[in-house]
């Protein structure tokens, strides 16, 4: 069994307002999911699951499928754009960040780079993960934990 990739990083959140605001996000890869799946866990524990592609993908040119967008931003910036029933999220990431996980996805399962010709895999949003305790002990250290 191969061990599950976990990277936390830091995107930034980019709203209508005049201010953006880092937020801790997890990229995960588990090979035990399905071997070309890549997921984005945000703070709210909302977990978006979606073709290790898009994101390779829209390092180089802007990218759609379903709900999310991705595309270049500059040499250093990506963004991704996730649209839901709870509207639109739209985050930006700095591009070394995500190609360190990405190779790191490939080792991890022998794969090439590119998708092979393969079908893409539609990009699914998952209902807020439960928090640990570890994780709410931490929020609530840094004054972000409301108890709810």
């Amino acid at each position: 069994m191969s061990p599950v990739i976990h990277e936390h990083a830091r995107a930034r959140l980019i709203t209508d307002g005049p201010l953006t605001r880092p937020v801790p996000v997890e990229l995960r890869y588990d090979p035990a999911d399905e071997r070309r799946t890549v997921h984005i866990g945000l703070p709210d524990g909302t977990d978006w699951a979606f073709g290790r592609d898009l994101l390779e993908r829209g390092l180089l040119t802007p990218i759609e499928r379903g709900d999310v967008r991705v595309w270049p931003c500059g040499r250093t910036q990506l963004i991704v754009e996730l649209h839901s029933t709870d509207g639109v999220e739209v985050f930006q990431f700095e591009i070394r960040t995500l190609i360190r996980f990405l190779a790191r996805t490939r080792a991890q399962s022998g794969a090439p780079a590119a998708d092979g010709g393969r079908k893409p895999q539609s990009p699914s949003r998952t209902t807020p993960r439960p928090e640990s305790a570890r994780t709410v002990a931490a929020r609530a250290a840094h004054g972000q934990y409301d108890g709810t």
